[in-house]
């Protein structure tokens, strides 16, 4: 017997349904919403962005559902998302971001705070995919979203707002709440493929991302969840925290998870998806691509877990407060990292005070980094922790850590002084090449650094670790690789020291010392 196909009314358009049992992730039937039921057509030349909005406003006017995107490759500007609605693409499925001269964009909506952020965390609805106070709402399934013709706000290295009419991100969300992104892809995202500004109980779980600006930046959010994601950004950051002044209050981002991530910026734009993995060749990009909290830093950061994450042929891990805010109670643990280019830790308090009133420089404390393991990191820089004078960091734990330095640092790098530069903007190479190899840790209140092991390939004449205006330093089951033409420890105005089980150098204490190395 044929197959017989029923008429199914689904908000105000009549689908045909087959009433067949269905599986998997996308329902069928009552509650779906193809957008071809609603003239999209997904060949790849015609613009789809109109059939696709009726498809969701639909949908939300049936009180939700799902909107299905079959096969095929879908022409767009700006999609509006609703409260209760879902998107689903299917296996080869591609929402295509076309260029703003072919189709404009929804315009930037009026922010009176942008001097306090860039253009990009500013607004919102200047994008592919976007939703403002909506609630209840998934992007899912095995399809694409590429970015083609969003902006980057990025020409020549130097940052340019984008025309008016222009999208510059995939994906973007403001003050929204429950909000799951499952399994897609995005290509070639823009300045951000997912903001989330405001955004609570939100989920983003096995997405790739492939892009040439900033992975996901999350900001001013409560309650994420982000985990098994690939991010390739050769260019800007993987996976961002962010606490802006976007929103026109403080507003923390809190209670966040990351795990089971891989994060780089070493494969050329593309080849992450297309599972190539191409070597970006010398001088492509940047290979930024880490886990990094800041730089907006105005709410601050409260109670985030980092766990059993990769970094690779990227910046290293980077914690940032420079915009007054607090950032407390931090678990990093099980990190394995590759081929970093920067600093393998890079712990930031600083004063560039970019907000309302100029505000005082805020808090670092109570961060605990455990188990990591780290090779190829740059001759340059070891790992830093940094204050200013009268502000500092605060209760910094590290322990089982090991890095792996190219080394090759001299006399005459061992003799520098690195600036304070309180107002810059935070980045591991602000103070320029470290007297240091294995840590540079400079206005700090009460470190510890346990079983952590430090070795270079190279001969390496500057101290392994240079202590700076800190109060109360413990080192125990610390080693290092040992040049007997050069100090193990180089203190600076250091009080409450401790040295246990790291031989060469005996244990000791030290009560107060101006001036010391050994």
């Amino acid at each position: 017997m044929g197959i017989i196909l029923a008429p199914v009314l689904i908000g105000m358009a009549l689908v045909l349904y087959d009433g067949s049992e269905r599986t998997g992730n996308a329902p069928e039937g009552s509650g779906v919403f193809d957008v071809k039921s609603f003239g999209a057509t997904g060949d790849g030349t015609s613009l789809d962005v109109a059939p696709i909005n009726r498809a969701i406003e639909a949908a939300s006017a049936a009180g939700g559902g799902t909107v299905r995107f079959p096969a095929g490759r879908y022409l767009s500007s700006s999609i509006h998302l609703r409260s209760n609605v879902g998107l689903f693409l299917e296996h080869g499925a591609v929402i295509e971001a076309v260029s703003w001269t072919q189709a404009a964009y929804d315009p930037p909506e009026s922010n009176a705070w942008t001097k306090y952020q860039d253009f990009g965390h500013s607004h919102w609805h200047n994008s592919l995919i976007w939703g403002e106070n909506v609630e209840n709402v998934s992007i899912t399934g095995p399809g694409l979203i590429y970015g083609k013709g969003l902006s980057r706000g990025l020409e020549s290295g130097t940052y340019k707002d984008p025309p008016v009419n222009a999208g510059n991100k995939a994906i973007a969300l403001k003050n929204c709440h429950n909000i799951v992104m499952r399994d897609i892809s995005i290509l070639h995202g823009g300045h951000f493929a997912i903001l989330a500004t405001g955004a609570d109980n939100l989920t983003i779980d096995n997405v790739r991302i492939d892009t040439d600006r900033d992975g996901m930046d999350i900001d001013c959010c409560r309650n994420v969840r982000i985990s098994n994601c690939s991010v390739n950004s050769p260019w800007d950051d993987g996976i961002c925290l962010k606490s802006s002044y976007g929103l026109g209050r403080m507003r923390a981002t809190e209670n966040v998870t990351i795990n089971g991530c891989y994060v780089t910026g070493g494969f050329i734009e593309g080849t992450l998806l297309d599972g190539t993995f191409q070597r970006a060749p010398s001088g492509y990009a940047g290979y930024t691509g880490r886990i990094k909290f800041g730089t907006e830093s105005n709410g601050g950061f409260k109670n985030i877990t980092i766990t059993n994450c990769i970094f690779e042929d990227c910046g290293g891990l980077a914690i940032e407060s420079v915009d007054g805010g607090v950032i407390e109670d931090v678990t990093i643990d099980n990190i394995a990292m590759r081929n970093i280019v920067n600093a393998p830790i890079f712990i930031r308090l600083g004063n560039r005070a970019r907000g309302p009133d100029s505000p005082s420089p805020g808090f670092i404390r109570r961060v605990n980094i455990s188990n990591i393991v780290v090779s190829g990191a740059h001759r340059q820089l070891g790992s830093i922790l940094s204050g200013i004078p009268g502000r500092s960091i605060e209760q910094v734990r590290i322990s089982n850590v090991q890095i792996l330095q190219e080394g090759g640092g001299t006399h005459q790098d061992a003799a520098l002084h690195p600036p304070e530069k309180e107002t810059d903007y935070p980045e591991p190479d602000m103070f320029g090449t470290m007297p240091s190899y294995g840590f540079y840790i400079r206005h700090v209140t009460s470190v510890d650094l346990t079983d952590v092991e430090i070795r270079t390939e190279k001969e390496d004449f500057r101290p392994a670790f240079f202590l700076e205006d800190v109060q109360g330093a413990d080192f125990e089951h610390v080693r290092w690789s040992h040049q007997p033409a050069a100090p193990s420890f180089r203190l600076r105005s250091v009080s409450d020291f401790n040295v246990r089980r790291c031989a060469p150098v005996p244990d000791m204490h030290i009560d107060r010392s101006e001036e010391k190395e050994f």
